[in-house]
């Protein structure tokens, strides 16, 4: 059963920008638009606008992820995906871009859909500080403790985060 849609208010900074729209029935993300053209040589990476704001009620949370087809096509990513836009927040969105391709620049045009917004409802916590946490199965495992990765699981390849952790501790 699905719940009705949220209303968020959105306003058009640049009047001529598309609003942000779902692609396909039953996306999590609604694509928006960059306002600016830009050209990435490998490694570079830039702040695009998007030309609108929103308004989001309490208790809610955008955040911008990445576009899967940029990724795999030009081996575009963001900085700091997914990029969170509080309830409060009513400045311009922006998204900032990187491109990741040894080899080749890419280029956006005005109007390109650069990312994808998801609203999610979030929730507000009050930490209370313990002397120490309940146990877990997992504990203190982390950064790939799970396996699935050749880096983690003895074979050659990958970075080794976990001997770099033990040469910092003196281990």
């Amino acid at each position: 059963m699905s719940r009705p849609p949220l209303d968020v208010q959105i306003r058009r900074i640049d009047p001529e920008v598309p609003l942000p729209a779902y692609a396909q029935p039953g996306d999590a993300g609604a694509d928006i638009r960059t306002t600016e053209a830009a050209e990435l040589a490998p490694g570079e990476r830039v702040v695009l606008p998007t030309g609108v704001s929103i308004a989001l009620p309490e208790g809610y949370a955008a955040f911008v992820h990445p576009r899967s087809g940029l990724a795999a096509r030009c081996g575009v990513a963001l900085v700091n995906a997914p990029g969170t836009v509080d309830a409060g927040y009513r400045g311009e969105i922006k998204v900032i871009v990187v491109n990741l391709d040894p080899h080749d620049s890419v280029r956006f045009e005005r109007f390109d859909r650069i990312a994808q917004l998801v609203v999610q409802q979030v929730e507000k916590v009050r930490f209370q500080e313990v002397a120490e946490l309940p146990g877990s199965v997992r504990a203190e495992g982390g950064f790939g403790s799970t396996g699935g990765h050749s880096a983690v699981s003895g074979r050659e390849g990958g970075n080794r985060y976990a001997s770099v952790v033990s040469d910092r501790e003196g281990q």
